[in-house]
Order: structure tokens, then C-alpha cells, then sequence
């Protein structure tokens, strides 16, 4: 992946991109797949706001079913399972637990119809992703962290989980390899008009501040919260923040599905990187998107959602990191709003302004890639030409041709001869797919590379340095925050963050006072968590 700010302007686009979320790099994908000539620019880095923050997950959303929104699950569900066949090392199964207490909001039996109803609307023939029935005894067994006061038993289920950073991630290089322009840290200034149609843009490199004129026959904004700053946009959306805690280890295969006494809505605890992460909060945001701050009343309410299941409750001073996000919902001005954002729809639309510029409002990362297929198909209609999707079924740009299983076992006992332990081998192959050939011949011949950057986390010195080597990093916390989650799994101390700085200052071009800078940059995003 190479930044090149200056071919902005060496070619005339079919399409202008803005945002590097999750829908602008499948939209950037398929669209430069189809053959369009194509552009997509992040004032940011890419992944650096909501699709960095989301819970980690593939799924059809069990939730959504008692809001009966069940066009909406059954194509999540149908296009989890063609994520799980198109990109085994990128997505990967998880099972939940949803434990069943006396008194709880949701009975046996009405959990037993919705799951009943998901593995429906599944259609999946692959009967262990199905629901199970466990007795208290036999759950307490699974889940032996929660308390066993009033259980009568629980269910297990199936959905998936992915890495949504190195998932977008991905579709941003396999974009730049089918011919996409790529660039991150480059804001769009100013959309230019002839005769009241848009026709391009000004854009500026934030590295430089440097500004010049980029040509497209359509423009696309996937800005998501940044949509209620831009006109018309802000009426079309409503924004909710979602905050997450990153816990010490309490699952290792499963994760758990629950809901809080306090007013019943759904949260989860989740195995990620060999810690725990519990989330998320749903409340109505209208602050400053640019400042999204896990604030008191966020922390007070996820630990006190655990507390009521947890037999050892946790504490503030448990809390390893944080994280929050800004959901943007399609809202209709003409119709009353619900009053809480966890029963809105999380369907997406297309709107298009008068100028002909188009925005994507709303939507899932899980359907992420069927509504960019949407976004692309209109652009084609506007350009007068058809082509199909070409994201269907399609494997991921990192996905091994072999059989996953074959391949992954034949990786990770070559990474284990090379002295990479087995935890990190497994993220290893999972973070990077088919390139982690490249890494593991960078450590036959430099072992030490092999070795973890923290002991207690599963991210080896090598898996540093490709990142900073191939993956368009910018700033420190680009690398340490979304190339890898190092800032928000564990407390760096100032003397880990200048070695990793040194480390890779070489491959970035820091001077001494820029490496101090970079550290400061990380220090600031770790005070405002």
C-alpha cells in the first residue's frame, strides 16, 4: 500500500470516494474491480473512526429480531455466511452463551423461538452453527465466571467475529490493486460545480497542506458521523455512541450474549486478543464528532451490565482500555423518531442531492459490503453503463486459494519452527492472510523478529514491522492504535513507545524531533480514553 497524494490530479475518475470507513473501501473495491477508474481519500487514517470501533462482529443481530426486523437480519445472516466462505482468515466463527435466569426479561421459551427463528433465517445446512439447549449444571460448565443464583440454564449459538480495522484495511489494498488511487490523511476542502452539477473537488494533503483539483463524474460521500457537519446531509442522520472496555482475559473460544437489569438492552463480552471486550452503550450523541469519549456514565453502566452476571465483579481499576464510537442512523424528518437509538433501524440508504453528489447513510458492517454494491450500481446507472458486482462470492484479497484448514495448520507449524508461539501464530495468519509468507521469511533471517513486542499480548516484532513497511502508516498511532491495537490492549509506558518508535523510524523517515512528536500523539490518545 503506497500513498501517492499527487496522482489525485494526473487522471480524470469515474468516481471520487469520500472516507476510508468500512462502505467507502467496498465501495473503493468493487467499483475499481468493475473497471471504473476510481479515488478514494480518508482526512483521517483509514478505519479511524467507526469502523475502528464497532464490536467485532459478523452477525445477523439476534437483537434486531424483537424489533422485527427481519428482512434485515436474513441479509446479514446470508451474507455472514458468504464472508465466513470468501474469508476464512478474516472472519471466523464464535459461539455465544445466553444464559436463562428466573425473572429475566426474555424466558426460555421466547429465546428458544428467536433462535429458532435466526437459524431460519440462516439458511445455513451447517447444523453447529445452530442453537443447543443447556441445563444449569451444563452452562455453568461452559460459563463458569457467571453466577449461578436463579439460572436455569442457557443456550449457545453461533455468528462470527472479524478485526473490522484490518478488514477494512484489506479491501483498501485489494482497491489500490485493482487500480484504485488510494489516500489517507487528505481531506476533500470544497465540491466544484459547473452548471449545478458536481464535477470535482478540491482536496488537501493534511501532510503538507497542500491543495489541488481533483476531475470525477460522480462523488460519493462515506463520511458516516461527519455527514451531520455537511448540508443536506445532517437532516438525513441521527447519531448514538457506542462505548466499549477492553477487560482482562475471561473467555477464551466463546463469548456471551446478555442483557442489562437496568433497562434491558443487549451487550456482550467477547474474546479479542486474549482479553475481554464488553460492550456496547447505545445513547444519543450531539456533541462534537470529532471528540467521542468514553465518558463516567459510559464505564459506570458496562461495568454495572457485568457486575449483574460476573461472580467476581470487576472494578474501574480492571479496565485495560477503552473505545467509542458514533453510529449514524437514517432518520426521516417528516415521521416521529423513536425515542432510543437501540429500537432504530440499522437498514441503509442511498440519498443523492440536488448537485448529484450521493450519500451513504446508516448501515452495518456486516452488510457493509452488499449496500456498497448498491452504491456502486448507482454510480454505474449515472455513467450509463452496466456492471455487475463484482464482490459476490468473490475470495478476499488476502484469502488462500488452499483450503483454510490445510493451509492455516501448514502455516502455523512453519511459524512455530521459526519460534513464533502458537497464540501469535494464529493472529498472525489471521491478521495478514497470504502475506504472512512474506513476514515469516523476513524472520528466517532475522529470528529476533519472531520474538512479542509485549510479552503478554500475541503480536510479534515482525507483525511491527511489515505494518509499518507495507500498510501506508503515517503517525505512531496509526500503527499502534489500528495497524495494531496496542493502545487501547495494554498501558504502554513512554520508554515501549520510544523503542517502537526507533524501531521503525527508519522505514517512516522520523527525525529524532518527529519520533517525539509521534509519542505525544500516542500519550494524547491514551489521556482522552
Amino acid at each position: 500500500m503506497k500513498r501517492d497524494f499527487a496522482a489525485l490530479s494526473a487522471q480524470s475518475f469515474d468516481l471520487l470516494i469520500c472516507g476510508g470507513g468500512i462502505y467507502g473501501a467496498w465501495t473503493a473495491y468493487d467499483a475499481a474491480l468493475r473497471g471504473l477508474k476510481v479515488a478514494i481519500v480518508e482526512q483521517n487514517d483509514w478505519a479511524s473512526a467507526t469502523s475502528s470501533a464497532s464490536t467485532k462482529l459478523i452477525h445477523g443481530g439476534l437483537r434486531y429480531l424483537e424489533t422485527y426486523d427481519f428482512k434485515l437480519v436474513s441479509k446479514s445472516l446470508k451474507e455472514r455466511t458468504m464472508l465466513l466462505r470468501a474469508a476464512p482468515h478474516r472472519v471466523w466463527h464464535l459461539h455465544f452463551g445466553v444464559p436463562v435466569y428466573a425473572q429475566q426479561r426474555l424466558n426460555r421459551l421466547q429465546l428458544k423461538l428467536g433462535l429458532s427463528l435466526y437459524d431460519y433465517l440462516a439458511g445455513d445446512a451447517n447444523t453447529s452453527m445452530h442453537h443447543r439447549y443447556y441445563d444449569a449444571q451444563q452452562f455453568s460448565t461452559h460459563f463458569p465466571m457467571i453466577r449461578e443464583d436463579s439460572l436455569k440454564g442457557g443456550f449457545t449459538y453461533a455468528d462470527a467475529q472479524t478485526d473490522d480495522v484490518r478488514l477494512t484495511l484489506e479491501l483498501i489494498a485489494g482497491a489500490q490493486t485493482a487500480g484504485a488511487c488510494c489516500v489517507n490523511y487528505c481531506r476533500l476542502v470544497e465540491v466544484l460545480e459547473v452548471d449545478g452539477k458536481a464535477n470535482g473537488a478540491f482536496i488537501q494533503d493534511q501532510l503538507t497542506q497542500n491543495k489541488q483539483r481533483i476531475d470525477a463524474k460522480q462523488i460519493v460521500f462515506t463520511t458516516g458521523q461527519w455527514l451531520t457537519k455537511e448540508t443536506p446531509s445532517n437532516v438525513w442522520c441521527r447519531l448514538a455512541k457506542g462505548v466499549h472496555l477492553i477487560m482482562p482475559a475471561l473467555l477464551s473460544t466463546e463469548a456471551l450474549l446478555l442483557t442489562t437489569a437496568s433497562d434491558g438492552r443487549v451487550f456482550f463480552m467477547i474474546p479479542w486478543y486474549g482479553l475481554t471486550l464488553l460492550g456496547t452503550t447505545d445513547t444519543d450523541f450531539k456533541g462534537n464528532v470529532e471528540q467521542v469519549l468514553a465518558e463516567d456514565s459510559d464505564i459506570d453502566y458496562l461495568l454495572a451490565a457485568a457486575n449483574s452476571y460476573l461472580k467476581t465483579p470487576w472494578t474501574r481499576s480492571d479496565i485495560i482500555g477503552s473505545f467509542a464510537g458514533l453510529r449514524v442512523f437514517k432518520q426521516n424528518a417528516s415521521t416521529t423518531a423513536p425515542s432510543s437509538p437501540s429500537i432504530i433501524s440499522r437498514d441503509w440508504e442511498l440519498k443523492s442531492a440536488s448537485n448529484g453528489v450521493h450519500y451513504a447513510i446508516g448501515g452495518k458492517i456486516t452488510s457493509s459490503r452488499q449496500d456498497a454494491a448498491h452504491i456502486v450500481d448507482a454510480i454505474c446507472t449515472q455513467l450509463g453503463i452496466s456492471l455487475p458486482c463484482a464482490t459476490q462470492d468473490r475470495p478476499f484479497p488476502w484469502a488462500p486459494q488452499e483450503n483454510f484448514t490445510v493451509w492455516s495448520a501448514r502455516i502455523s507449524k512453519r511459524a512455530t519452527q521459526l519460534g513464533i508461539d502458537a497464540e501469535s501464530a494464529q493472529w498472525l495468519l489471521r491478521r495478514h492472510g497470504v502475506r504472512v509468507v512474506e513476514i515469516l521469511q523476513r524472520i528466517e533471517t532475522e529470528p529476533d523478529l519472531a520474538q512479542r513486542i509485549i510479552p503478554a499480548l500475541p503480536f510479534i516484532r515482525a507483525d511491527l514491522m511489515y505494518c509499518a513497511e507495507t500498510e501506508m502508516v503515517i503517525h505512531l498511532d496509526d500503527l499502534l492504535r489500528r495497524r495494531l491495537p496496542l493502545l487501547i490492549l495494554t498501558k504502554l509506558t513512554e520508554d515501549q513507545l520510544l523503542h517502537i518508535a526507533q524501531r521503525v523510524a527508519g522505514n517512516l523517515n522520523w527525525s529524532n524531533t518527529q519520533i517525539a512528536q509521534e509519542i505525544t500523539r500516542c500519550k494524547n490518545y491514551r489521556s482522552m480514553q
